[in-house]
């Protein structure tokens, strides 16, 4: 398996029309989940919760995946959060880099899970698997979404506990922000269920939605689309099962064109 190229020997080989950046720092959580953090262009503007083509010089080309900004719109650096798949053609290299290493980042961001699709409302749910809670990573830093909504639910859901540590440090680093915990207060909640290991909260998200648990555990009513607000970002049978389960609850899919009730994210990395 290669190793990722150093900075060095990326000075001859950067696309055109591309970001080089560097790596600053690296964080693994498990054998599966790690994240990272890298300088920003100081031309680089994007929303919170969007996400970029991020990628790696692999021999003589660049490979590109969308990957979630994780870090919010008024941060000074990127932050990603990031599968390891052992032979992905981007992350079996992407999961080895190191501080001062160079990542690859197209110009121009993109994406659904952005405040401005949604309608206005009082609650925000935003249902995440896995790794789909990178965007929303962004949007609970993001000062606009507390003055958007009265409350925000972040649910997160992985096979495994060690699996929900990224979720967990977010909060706790919004708790402990000089300017970021006087803004949030008490309107983030953060709900973390997992499906194979035993835990307070147990079960797939859908489930636990369905069969009512995930309301009596937050003490909140059931949907309601004059109140609430969705976002979903996870695997592609949880986008389709938890939107089919808003659609039943009256909430209307929406888009950068369109706002509405909810919003999805189907942009995939491997």
């Amino acid at each position: 398996m290669n190793a990722p190229a150093k900075t060095e020997d990326f000075v001859a080989t950067i696309p055109a029309g591309v970001f080089a950046e560097t790596v600053t720092s690296v964080q693994h959580y498990t054998d599966h989940l790690f994240r990272f953090r890298m300088t920003r262009p100081e031309s680089f503007r994007f929303r919170s919760g969007e996400f970029a083509m991020i990628g790696l010089m692999v021999g003589d080309k660049p490979i590109y995946r969308a990957y979630s900004i994780a870090s919010p719109s008024w941060d000074e650096e990127l932050e990603f959060f990031s599968i390891k798949v052992p032979d992905g053609p981007l992350t079996s290299h992407l999961q080895q880099i190191k501080p001062g290493d160079t990542v690859l980042m197209r110009k121009k961001p993109t994406g659904t899970l952005v405040l401005d699709a949604l309608t206005p409302g009082k609650r925000l749910y935003m249902f995440s698997t896995g790794t789909g809670i990178a965007p929303f990573a962004s949007l609970i830093r993001d000062p606009e979404t507390y003055e958007k909504f009265d409350e925000v639910i972040l649910t997160h859901t992985c096979r495994e506990v060690a699996e929900l540590k990224y979720g967990f440090d977010l909060v706790e680093e919004i708790r402990s922000h000089e300017f970021l915990a006087e803004v949030v207060g008490d309107k983030l909640r953060h709900y973390a269920t997992v499906t194979r290991e035993d835990f307070p909260f147990q079960g797939r998200i859908t489930d636990l939605i369905a069969n009512g648990k995930m309301f009596a555990d937050l003490g909140v009513p059931r949907f309601d689309p004059a109140v609430d607000r969705g976002m979903i970002c996870g695997s592609s049978a949880m986008l389709k099962e938890t939107k089919a389960l808003l659609e039943q609850a009256g909430l209307t899919e929406g888009a950068n064109s369109k706002p509405a009730e909810f919003v999805i994210e189907r942009a995939f990395v491997d």
